[in-house]
C-alpha cells in the first residue's frame, strides 16, 4: 500500500476502482502533466476568447 491510498484499502488487482479513485487518479495525472509543462488551454476558453474579440470588433464598428 502506498501513501496516496486511503488506509484499510488494499489493491490486489481484483477490486475495480470506484468513481472517486478513478477521478483522483485522473486529477493526479493531470497535475503531473502540468508540472512537466504539457498543459493545454481548454477549447471552451479559446472559444470564449474568440467571441470576446469578435464581439469587441463588432461593437467598435457599429457603435463608432
Amino acid at each position: 500500500m502506498t501513501m496516496s491510498e486511503p488506509p484499510g484499502r488494499e489493491r490486489g488487482g481484483t477490486e475495480k476502482p470506484n468513481w472517486i479513485d478513478r477521478r483522483r487518479e485522473k486529477i493526479r495525472a493531470e497535475v503531473e502533466r502540468n508540472r512537466r509543462g504539457e498543459y493545454t488551454v481548454p477549447t471552451w476558453v479559446l472559444a470564449v476568447a474568440l467571441l470576446v474579440i469578435v464581439g469587441g470588433w463588432l461593437a467598435l464598428i457599429f457603435l463608432a
